[in-house]
C-alpha cells in the first residue's frame, strides 16, 4: 500500500468547469450547533486555483454595499452542487481588479458558446447518459433527442437567432437610409 494512495484528493462529481468570470451558484452545507443546514451563495468567480490538494475557487458577492470572499475546495464533500448561471468574457485569470469597482463597473459582458462547444456539450451529455443507463438508445426520425433539448433550452450556440437579428438590424438601417433621403 502505497502512501499517496491513501491520501489521494477525488474530486466532487457535482462540481462542473468553472473558470474565472462565471456567475456560480452554489449550494453548501453548513454546520450551526446540533443541525446542519443547505445556504446558497450566488456570485462572481474571482479566481480558480488548481494543485496537488485539488485545488479550490474563489467566489465573491456584494451584498448591501459589502463585498464577502467565499473559497470553496473542489474536493469539498460539503459541496452540495455548483450551478454555473452564465460565463462572462474575461481577458484574465484572477480578477481581483473586480474588488474596487463599484456594481455598475462590475459588471461583466456574457461568453457566448460556440457550435464547437455545443457539440462537445453534447457529447459529454451522450456519455454520462451512455453510463448512467449502459447503453444509449435510438431515436426515432424527426424526433429530438433530450440531449438536443437540453442544450438548446440553455441557449447555446443559437447561429440562426443571431442571424435573424442581424438581419433585422440591416433591414432597419435600410428604412432609416430611405427616410433620410425622403427628408432631403
Amino acid at each position: 500500500m502505497d502512501l499517496k494512495s491513501v491520501g489521494q484528493v477525488r474530486a466532487n462529481p457535482n462540481i462542473p468547469q468553472v473558470s474565472p468570470g462565471d456567475t456560480v451558484r452554489v449550494s453548501f452545507r453548513v454546520k450551526e450547533a446540533s443541525r446542519e443546514r443547505l445556504q446558497t451563495l450566488l456570485g462572481l468567480v474571482v479566481r480558480v486555483r488548481g494543485g496537488a490538494a485539488g485545488g479550490n475557487f474563489t467566489v465573491r458577492r456584494v451584498t448591501y454595499g459589502v463585498g464577502v470572499e467565499h473559497t470553496f475546495p473542489f474536493a469539498s464533500p460539503l459541496l452540495e452542487r455548483v450551478e454555473v448561471v452564465r460565463h462572462g468574457r474575461v481577458r484574465r485569470a484572477k480578477l481581483y481588479y473586480i474588488r474596487r469597482l463599484s456594481a455598475k463597473e462590475a459588471r461583466l459582458k456574457e461568453r457566448r458558446e460556440t457550435a464547437a462547444q455545443k457539440v462537445a456539450i453534447r457529447e459529454a451529455a451522450a456519455e454520462a447518459a451512455v453510463i448512467e443507463e449502459g447503453v444509449g438508445e435510438e431515436e426515432a426520425p424527426g424526433q429530438e433527442s433530450e440531449i438536443d433539448q437540453a442544450v438548446d433550452e440553455e441557449g447555446v450556440g443559437e447561429e440562426s437567432a443571431v442571424e435573424e437579428a442581424a438581419a433585422e438590424e440591416t433591414e432597419l438601417e435600410q428604412a432609416a437610409a430611405e427616410e433620410a433621403k425622403t427628408a432631403e
